[in-house]
């Protein structure tokens, strides 16, 4: 029978590991002993283990091990001695499958260390990317080379970023499809929502945009990786061009919502001046007649509320077809 490999006192918070060598990827339940081929290990920082093997892996960089445990979450990348660190933002993941988590307003961190022989992963709540990246193993021919674990890696992020923006662009254009409809036509607070989540999604592709352009000037990159990172770099600037483009389109909606509350704004303020003016001469005649002052007109008659309501009458339609004469009423 096969003896699982020796393990240290306190085993590091292996959430899931592969060994990907011989064309084929093998799940395995430890950390410690040594693999066929490429090796793809994904962590817990939420786990006491995890800080003790980390400081006690020599092939770890001192520098990438800080970055790894650091509680410092901002998007940035390091390479030292050949080994490649990242701290990257990614959806995280909601098992109750809330709204939130539909639309990505969650947002954790993802840190990996890339060796030459071995994919480092570590989070510490769950990401959404974790878990799509270890069904594509499971199901993989294997990994050879380190370019080939930061491809996947990326492209599964990115993946998770183009669908959430495509998600916000077709709210977009069912707003704009209402708006134009004008049966229930959206406000300006129906796009405070999307606005938000594309703020959030947009810092996430201006940090990793930032970090790549970072990988991509470091002198220190392996050669291998040159290639796979330039090709990541340009999907990412593709993939920040569709998120300028929904951007594009909330800003314009937003001029069309507020050039149409404007509208009815002005035009209720145009109805109610033609209102005041046409009733301002009325108002004069019934002012004038209210005053307890002697010598008024028809005050002894016994139709004299009735011609005193004729006159306001008359003089609020002489101010009508004063108001139709000079153009006012042609709107």
């Amino acid at each position: 029978m096969t003896q699982p490999p020796q393990r240290y006192p306190a085993e590091p918070g292996l959430i899931w590991g592969f060994d990907l060598g011989d064309g084929a990827a093998h799940p395995i339940e430890y950390c410690d002993g040594e693999g066929e081929g490429f090796r793809w290990l994904h962590l817990s920082l939420a786990h006491q283990g995890t800080t003790g093997w980390l400081d006690r892996l020599d092939a770890l960089p001192e520098d990438v091990r800080d970055m790894l445990l650091s509680p410092d979450s901002h998007q940035h990348a390091l390479v030292d001695d050949g080994v490649v660190g990242c701290v990257l933002h990614d959806f995280e993941r909601d098992f109750e499958q809330t709204e939130a988590a539909r639309t990505g307003a969650q947002i954790g961190a993802l840190r990996f260390a890339l060796m030459p022989r071995l994919m480092i992963t570590a989070r510490l709540h769950p990401i959404r990317s974790a878990d799509i990246v270890r069904h594509k193993l499971a199901r993989s021919a294997g990994i050879e080379e380190p370019a080939e674990a930061l491809e996947l890696l990326i492209g599964t992020i990115a993946g998770g970023i183009a669908a959430v923006v495509r998600e916000l662009g077709l709210d977009v254009q069912r707003i704009e499809d209402a708006l134009l409809d004008g049966r229930d036509p959206p406000t300006a607070r129906d796009l405070i929502g999307i606005r938000r989540r594309h703020a959030r999604v947009h810092r996430m592709l201006d940090g990793l945009r930032a970090v790549f352009r970072r990988l991509e000037g470091d002198e220190d990159l392996p050669g291998a990786m040159i290639a796979t990172v330039e090709k990541l770099s340009q999907r990412i600037q593709a993939l920040g061009a569709d998120s300028l483009g929904v951007q594009r389109q909330i800003l314009q909606l937003r001029e069309e919502i507020d050039i149409q509350v404007d509208q009815r704004t002005n035009q209720n303020l145009y109805i109610l001046s033609i209102m005041t003016a046409l009733l301002l001469p009325a108002t004069f005649i019934t002012g004038l007649f209210g005053m307890n002052t002697g010598g008024l007109p028809w005050a002894q008659s016994g139709h004299g509320t009735l011609l005193a309501t004729m006159l306001a009458l008359g003089t609020a339609g002489a101010t009508y077809m004063f108001l139709r004469f000079m153009g006012f009423m042609r709107r």
